[in-house]
């Protein structure tokens, strides 16, 4: 007889982008994925914390105490890291961006929590985009090395006409319902199902 699974929380956490501002909808890319996500058996809960400006030093400093409140020992606990170029801003160092990003993935898999990695997505700076490639390419590295899921929502969206006008013709710089659809599709299309040992539902 197969072993009953645990129920599933998810915890994300990150900057605005978690929450679903800029998005007429009010869905956000966390809602779009989880109307996606839809399963009796095993029940999978959603928990996003996003932190206003929040960066990889924050998170690290953080994260484990925010997410233990919404984890439980007779849960499967996952956690989601979407990141942000917020160390680019606090001029945080790539090789502390990186260590940052490595403590908050071998502290959760230590303690038999599942990361599954979202990268920053683009700026509508464009000057600031060549660091915001390197950054995510730095984080890529981190979790490959791992072998843990990475959504790259950098490459993808940096010169996608929509996405930035989105960003162009919002007074915060945020995605819109467009924009918040393109990273959830992203997510859901890099390894969002078998990550989660789900069937993979109709995009």
């Amino acid at each position: 007889m197969p072993e009953a699974r645990k129920n599933i929380r998810i915890v994300i956490i990150g900057d605005d982008l978690v929450s679903p501002g800029g998005d007429p909808k009010g869905l956000g890319w966390v809602g779009r994925v989880m109307a996606k996500t839809q399963s009796d058996y095993p029940k999978v809960d959603f928990y996003a914390l996003p932190t206003p400006e929040i960066s990889s030093a924050g998170m690290s400093a953080v994260w484990l105490e925010e997410c233990s409140r919404r984890f439980a020992d007779e849960t499967d606990n996952r956690l989601i890291v979407s990141l942000n170029a917020n160390d680019i801003n606090e001029g945080i160092s790539m090789s502390r961006s990186r260590l940052n990003l490595a403590n908050i993935l071998d502290t959760a898999t230590g303690k038999g929590i599942s990361p599954f990695v979202v990268s920053p997505i683009p700026s509508r700076n464009p000057a600031l985009n060549y660091e915001i490639e390197h950054l995510s390419s730095g984080f890529e590295d981190v979790a490959s090395r791992r072998s843990l899921p990475f959504v790259d929502a950098f490459r993808p969206l940096v010169d996608h006409q929509g996405f930035n006008d989105e960003l162009k013709n919002s007074n915060f710089g945020q995605p819109g319902q467009l924009g918040h659809g393109l990273i959830a599709w992203l997510v859901l299309n890099q390894g969002w199902y078998s990550w989660l040992d789900l069937p993979e539902q109709e995009i």
